[in-house]
């Protein structure tokens, strides 16, 4: 089994790392930890190297449990939602494990929201916590 962790380094995304840590020792699943960035390569190398550094902390905190676990940055210039999916879909995930956040109606209609996009769209269960 295969679990795509979507994460961001925001409160609910380690609450999605800590529920993946819990299902893959369950299941005997290895992890692909995930983290979409807008922008392509125009990512600042500052974001870059600060998102780099927190997914290999992860990643290493998983193998501390004896969970594989893989890791990628992804700055392909997709929206995240997107670009889940489609990593979903590429890596043959079985399940994606994401955090979601409270956000108003408008500020769905303004920012879009990554979350109901992978649930609408993603080709495997999508599990969330808040």
């Amino acid at each position: 089994m295969k679990i795509m962790v979507g994460f961001d380094g925001s409160k609910v995304s380690e609450a999605a790392v800590e529920l993946a840590a819990k299902r893959a020792q369950v299941f005997g699943a290895q992890i692909l930890l995930v983290h979409s960035m807008v922008g392509g390569p125009d990512v600042p190398k500052r974001d870059f190297e600060n998102s780099q550094r927190e997914l290999e902390y992860h990643k290493n905190e998983f193998k501390k449990k004896d969970i594989v676990c893989e890791s990628l940055l992804s700055v392909r210039g997709l929206q995240p939602g997107e670009d889940l999916v489609q990593l979903a879909e590429e890596q043959q995930v079985d399940e994606i494990i994401m955090g979601v956040r409270r956000r108003s109606k408008v500020g769905k209609l303004v920012f879009g929201s990554t979350a109901q996009y992978v649930i609408l769209n993603a080709p495997c269960p999508v599990v969330t916590v808040k």
